[in-house]
């Protein structure tokens, strides 16, 4: 397998994670979003969309963070990275979606570039725009958490699921937003038992070999 990504990318970040919990190996493929590289001819053959990930395997080419992550579970359904029961896979996904879906979409790179040149947005406009629907999207999975009857170091459960390798790809980027996570007390510590296992740390962005 061929994943083409961006190290500082969320979604290429999330599909790192997944990949490594999965205990797959696959070769990196550097694209630059820096420097637009997703935007050009090259990569947009493999994704018409220009977005990062994209994943190759044999002469299939899959697109979308969130279909991958839901084939790899279905292809390589060991170890899961969703529980058994339809209704806590439901809950699951809803904690991913908090991120996947409501959080991540407004802040990422096209968004934020839009805010730069279209509405003269600067470093500290941006860091509150990404700031607000960080601290909206984290409060709801804060209460959902505080909420879960199943949770045991991870989002749910005593092992990682979907919604960790979302969850702390998000963590990243707060931060890198100057967002203060002290007020997510139960989102702190299962950022800290993710991290404490290899598949999160070799995933990490300052771990990649383009960081």
């Amino acid at each position: 397998m061929k994943l083409y990504n961006f190290f500082r990318s969320g979604t290429s970040h999330r599909l790192r994670i997944a990949l490594n919990l999965k205990g797959l190996d696959y070769d990196y493929v550097a694209v630059d979003l820096r420097k637009n590289e997703h935007q050009g001819a090259a990569f947009k053959s493999l994704n018409p969309q220009g977005l990062v990930p994209a994943l190759v395997d044999a002469d299939q080419v899959l697109t979308q963070s969130v279909a991958i992550i839901e084939w790899l579970e279905e292809r390589y359904p060991t170890p899961a990275l969703l529980p058994t029961d339809r209704y806590d896979r439901a809950r699951v996904r809803a904690l991913a979606a908090v991120v996947g879906c409501d959080i991540h979409p407004v802040n990422n790179k096209r968004i934020l570039d839009t805010l730069r040149t279209s509405f003269g947005a600067d470093d500290a406009a941006i860091n509150h725009w990404c700031g607000t629907w960080i601290s909206d999207g984290f409060d709801a999975y804060e209460a959902l958490l505080a909420a879960g009857t199943q949770r045991a170091g991870y989002s749910f459960g005593g092992t990682p699921t979907i919604a960790d390798a979302y969850l702390i790809p998000q963590i990243e980027s707060a931060r890198r937003f100057k967002v203060d996570l002290g007020r997510w007390p139960l989102i702190m510590e299962v950022d800290a038992t993710c991290n404490a296992l290899e598949a999160f740390q070799r995933a990490a962005p300052m771990a990649q070999p383009d960081a």
